[in-house]
């Protein structure tokens, strides 16, 4: 086994094959260590995420190395009838790798049993091994920027189906009608960790055994409480909260507000609850009229703010602050002059629905409520017993504007190994400018000199968490933020600290971004564990 240090919180297992990466998944499901708070089995790795304060990594990895890898533990289950029309565009060159025709390709891929080994990507995808082997596809060598809902795909030793409309580079053989994902069932993802899977020509009679699709049962909306209607919401608001943390069994990623201490404070500042949800109001622009008296505030980027009153009576007013309207009155948010996201809370909670325990809206998932609209009217008293409301709560300092540099620090690895000892040097050395193609996923970013890798095979899919610097074959890094993939299969060089991770948030393109290195490439090997080797 390899340790390798991911963030101050986390790291990698890396194992010899996937039968060992499943047999150590199982045995520390069945048996945990004391500090592991979440486990994301891959390829040939586990990520797994701890409480320092209980644990370290250096103890982890002392007592995960002593761990026999010889027992796997019962990952049988539901069997999975998948409807195939053997159509896809890489079919032929298929073929030509495997050295058959198309017919026995199809043969092949329908007389094997796939198993679910681990789920990840996107919500609802599942790596799927054969029970009889021998599949080893590579990946395309240049992604598509978009595969459709319900593509059969090929990629190493794995099939997947992809759950929705996305950018990959797997080969595709085929299309299903099937949905992988569907919030309408009770259990959302058809095929889980441990589902056998047999693919069948699309027009044959099969069984279809899938999973429950009992419908949802939504909360009852509270009728008598106040509410806002949305006059503008500039270039998007959505809701937000703390995630969903823990779902990585569903291929999430955690989610929620960007900025989770200024979506914390503008809860505490109007007496709710740290957690409500909020508004996260991005670039500004949003407009809303109060129906009722309504107490609100509004944190993080710091943006003009004007009340309107409903005799048409202006005045301009503060953030981080309570800020009561009453019935008529208009709140206008103008546009940040540092950082790129406000969040908007208003006293006793707003009434949003919970979907898988959050009403944080996932943009890579697309799960969560939708978007705010213009028209949409906002229902509060969520909390009817709040706190009082504070006075002296400080707004943020240091958020970048555009044109300005801003510092992270980042902790090196897990793949620093995988770069030229210059693309480390040119992480740091030279500015990083975020491009407009960033978004709630991740930080586009651009240099004048691109990281080099020194290792270009493929990388087998692995875990990622927030903050993960990940280095696509251009060279040009992407900084995940809290919508990420929860498996990646391009290499990670570096993670930003998880205490920078709000600072990064509130990055609006246009800024700089240099990186200062607090740890190093660390890496243990098995029983030496407990011996801290940095490289």
């Amino acid at each position: 086994m390899r340790f390798l240090a991911v963030n101050l919180s986390s790291f990698l297992v890396e194992l010899a094959s996937l039968d060992d990466t499943l047999a150590l998944f199982d045995a520390l499901s069945a048996f945990p260590e004391k500090g592991i708070e979440e486990i994301i089995p891959a390829a040939r790795t586990l990520l797994i995420r701890y409480h320092p304060l209980q644990t370290s990594m250096a103890q982890l990895a002392e007592k995960i190395s002593q761990r026999r890898l010889t027992q796997h533990g019962s990952r049988s289950g539901p069997l999975v009838t998948i409807p195939v029309n053997y159509n896809g565009e890489d079919l032929p060159a298929v073929a030509e790798l495997m050295g058959v025709d198309i017919q026995e390709v199809i043969r092949r891929h329908q007389e094997s049993v796939w198993n679910v080994a681990f789920t990840g990507f996107a919500p609802g995808f599942a790596y799927m091994v054969s029970d009889t082997g021998g599949w080893q596809i590579p990946r395309r060598s240049t992604p598509r920027t978009r595969i459709p809902a319900g593509s059969v795909a090929l990629a190493g030793e794995f099939s997947g189906i992809y759950p929705q409309a996305s950018p990959g580079g797997w080969q595709l053989i085929g299309q299903t009608e099937l949905h992988m994902w569907d919030l309408a069932r009770e259990q959302p993802a058809l095929l889980l960790p441990g589902s056998q899977v047999q693919f069948v020509d699309s027009d044959a009679k099969s069984t279809m055994i899938s999973l429950p699709t009992k419908t949802r049962q939504h909360q009852p909306v509270a009728s008598e409480s106040a509410t806002m209607t949305v006059l503008a919401t500039g270039l998007q608001t959505t809701w937000q909260d703390d995630g969903r943390a823990g779902k990585a069994s569903l291929g999430l990623s955690e989610s929620g507000s960007m900025d989770k201490n200024a979506q914390h404070t503008a809860n505490r500042i109007v007496g709710n609850p740290n957690h409500s949800p909020c508004l996260e109001i991005t670039q500004g622009g949003f407009r809303a009229r109060a129906n009722g008296d309504v107490v609100i505030s509004i944190t993080g980027a710091p943006c003009p703010l004007t009340l309107k009153t409903a005799e048409g009576e202006r005045f301009f007013v503060e953030s981080y602050r309570p800020l009561n309207l009453a019935a008529g009155d208009e709140i206008h948010v103008g546009t940040p002059t540092r950082g790129l996201r406000s969040y908007l809370a208003v006293r006793s909670g707003f009434v949003v629905e919970q979907i898988l325990g959050s009403a944080a809206r996932d943009s890579l998932a697309q799960l969560g409520p939708e978007p705010i609209c213009v028209g949409d009217i906002l229902q509060t008293g969520a909390h009817p017993h709040c706190n009082a409301v504070l006075l002296d709560e400080l707004p943020p300092s240091g958020l970048p504007a555009v044109g300005e540099t801003v510092t992270l620090d980042i902790i090196s690895g897990p793949r620093t190994d995988w770069f030229t000892t210059q693309a480390l040097e040119k992480l740091t050395a030279q500015g990083w400018l975020v491009t407009p193609q960033s978004n709630r996923i991740g930080l586009r970013l651009a240099g004048e000199q691109r990281l080099e890798r020194r290792l270009h095979q493929e990388l087998p899919s692995e875990g990622t968490c927030s903050g993960s610097i990940q280095v696509p074959a251009n060279g040009q890094p992407v900084l995940f933020l809290h919508d990420h993939p929860l498996t990646g299969g391009y290499p990670v060089i570096a993670a930003v600290a998880q205490y920078h991770l709000d600072l990064a948030g509130q990055i609006p393109p246009g800024a700089v971004i240099r990186f200062n290195i607090i740890q190093p490439f660390t890496e243990l090997t098995g029983s030496e564990a407990s011996d801290h080797r940095a490289a």
